[in-house]
């Protein structure tokens, strides 16, 4: 399992697991792009970068996710190929994907953001674990 949907009265989360942090990282961000559209419908032609740095992994994760949503409320871009790098403080990501096109791709949710409201980002035996609670 890459990431699972969950549910939560009132909004949604998503369960994202990888065997290295960048993997749980990357999972997360995909469970969030399938919130929002069809995964098989994105086309990875364009490629955007993100750099965070932040004191912990779940400021990271948090930041992370919502520089994505604010990517999309933007500039309409939705993620397929992602890679992510972790040193220190410092995440950088090089996602590939396109623009959200009403004729080509299915809306369903709109998310408004990544919460802090019960998160979990930890490691258990080899595998890393993220559990995320978004606003819809």
């Amino acid at each position: 399992m890459k990431y699972k949907v969950i549910d939560v009265a009132g909004d949604v989360g998503i369960r994202a697991e990888g065997a290295a942090l960048e993997e749980c990282f990357i999972n997360s961000a995909l469970g969030l792009y399938s919130l929002i559209t069809d995964l098989t419908q994105i086309e990875p032609i364009e490629e955007i970068e993100i750099i965070i740095n932040e004191d912990n992994l779940e400021n990271m994760l948090v930041s992370f996710l919502n520089e994505l949503i604010f990517k999309f409320d933007t500039y309409g871009f939705l993620g397929k190929a992602i890679s992510v790098e972790i040193k220190d403080n410092y995440l950088k990501a090089k996602i590939k994907g396109e623009k959200f096109n009403p004729e080509k791709h299915e809306r369903k949710l709109l998310v408004k953001a990544a919460t802090y409201h019960n998160l979990v980002l930890k490691q258990e035996n080899s595998f890393w674990i993220a559990e995320i609670i978004f606003d819809i």
